[in-house]
C-alpha cells in the first residue's frame, strides 16, 4: 500500500475524493500496466470478473462512465436501452481525458472535474471487493460494491 504523497498526482486527487466521501480504500501501485481487465486482475491476484471497468462512452452526444465487469464485453445495444439512449458509442481519448482528467485505462471512478452520470454493470455486486482503475493505468484500488454504489451516485443496470 502507498502512502497518498508516493502516488501520482492524478491518484493522489482519486485519493482526496474517497477520503472526503468517508471511504477508506488503499490507492495500490502495480509495478506494471493494468490498462486490462486480465493485466490488473493477474497482477493483483483476483478474478477477472471483479476488475471494475471503467469505461467512457458517448451516449447521445453526453459522456457517461459505465463500471463493467472485467468479465465480460459491453454490448451496446442492451447498454443503449438499459440507460434509455439512442446512440452509444466509445468516447475518443481526448473526450476520457477532458471528462475525467484521467487517460484510458486509468479511469477511476472518482476524481474527475465534474461529476459523470454513472451505471454500474449489475453483475460487479457479486464480488465481495471491486478492484477499479486509481486514476492512472498503473493504479487500482479495493472497494465495496456499496462503497462504488455510493462514491458515484452509479445506477445498476444490465450492460450484456
Amino acid at each position: 500500500m502507498n502512502a497518498p504523497d508516493d502516488l501520482p498526482a492524478r491518484s493522489r486527487l482519486v485519493h482526496e475524493h474517497l477520503a472526503a466521501a468517508g471511504v477508506d480504500s488503499a490507492i495500490v501501485v502495480l509495478p506494471d500496466s493494468a490498462r486490462t481487465a486480465a493485466l490488473a486482475a493477474a497482477a493483483i491476484g483476483c478474478e477477472v470478473g471483479a476488475i471494475g471497468n471503467s469505461l467512457v462512452l458517448v451516449a447521445d452526444g453526453e459522456p457517461v462512465l459505465v463500471m463493467t465487469s472485467g468479465a465480460h464485453r459491453v454490448d451496446f445495444g442492451v447498454l443503449a436501452r438499459s440507460i434509455g439512449a439512442d446512440a452509444v458509442a466509445m468516447a475518443p481519448a481526448d473526450v476520457v481525458r477532458e471528462a475525467t482528467g484521467q487517460v484510458i485505462g486509468g479511469v477511476a471512478p472518482v476524481g474527475h472535474p465534474t461529476r459523470l452520470r454513472t451505471y454500474l454493470d449489475e453483475d460487479l455486486r457479486g464480488f465481495a471487493q471491486v478492484w477499479t482503475a486509481g486514476g492512472t493505468p498503473h493504479t487500482v484500488m479495493p472497494l465495496t460494491f456499496a462503497q462504488l454504489e455510493s462514491l458515484t451516485g452509479g445506477e445498476m443496470i444490465r450492460v450484456a
